[in-house]
């Protein structure tokens, strides 16, 4: 876990964020730290800005997302390194421009971080094929998805729905958040660092 007070948060274009709510760079916002992660008691932020990006179809699906460092304050409330919140937020600076990340990253995420958490041979040797690009197709993704057990279901169903339909965003995300919720001890911005190293269409 990031011990500094040095985050990262993502908005819309018109730097709001759920509710509209208006963020404005230096103006410190303030919540009351009650309730759920989810709810209006925190503040949302990332310790990464990659991880941010990967995970927006799930958490915010902001159209054209904009970037920036911040720091918190207060008390802090984190997900199994998906997220975090904290009972105060500054924006500090806007990082531009945006990070690229293209669904070839975003599925490659996806199934990394189910590789960390799955020993099942069959499907292990499924994800591999499909991240060296040996075998991409839909029958092997069907197949390795009847092997598949629950914390890696939702990342075959990332790479079913890529080599169907050329999406499967929140399908990415939603395998993320069930790998890392099977382990408390994912690293995620290595693993999103991993996955930005995937280039071309899925």
């Amino acid at each position: 876990m990031n011990t500094s007070r040095i985050c990262y948060k993502l908005t819309d274009s018109r730097m709001q964020t759920y509710g509209a709510t208006q963020w404005v760079v230096g103006e410190t916002k303030r919540t009351s730290g009650e309730g759920r992660l989810c709810g209006p008691g925190w503040l949302h932020w990332y310790d990464d800005p990659i991880v941010a990006l990967l995970m927006n179809p799930v958490h915010a699906w902001f159209v054209t997302p904009r970037l920036f460092v911040a720091e918190w304050g207060g008390r802090r409330k984190d997900d199994s390194g998906l997220k975090s919140g904290s009972t105060a937020l500054t924006l500090t600076q806007e990082v531009l421009p945006v990070p690229t990340v293209t669904p070839m990253q975003r599925v490659a995420f996806g199934i990394l971080a189910a590789l960390e958490v799955t020993k099942q041979a069959s499907w292990r040797e499924w994800a591999e094929r499909w991240l060296s690009g040996e075998d991409r197709t839909i029958a092997a993704a069907i197949a390795a998805e009847r092997a598949a057990d629950h914390a890696v279901r939702a990342a075959v169903e990332v790479a079913h729905a890529a080599a169907e339909h050329g999406a499967g965003y929140p399908f990415a995300c939603c395998a993320v958040q069930t790998a890392a919720y099977a382990t408390k001890v994912l690293d995620l911005p290595m693993i999103a660092a991993w996955a930005m190293a995937f280039g071309g269409d899925v």
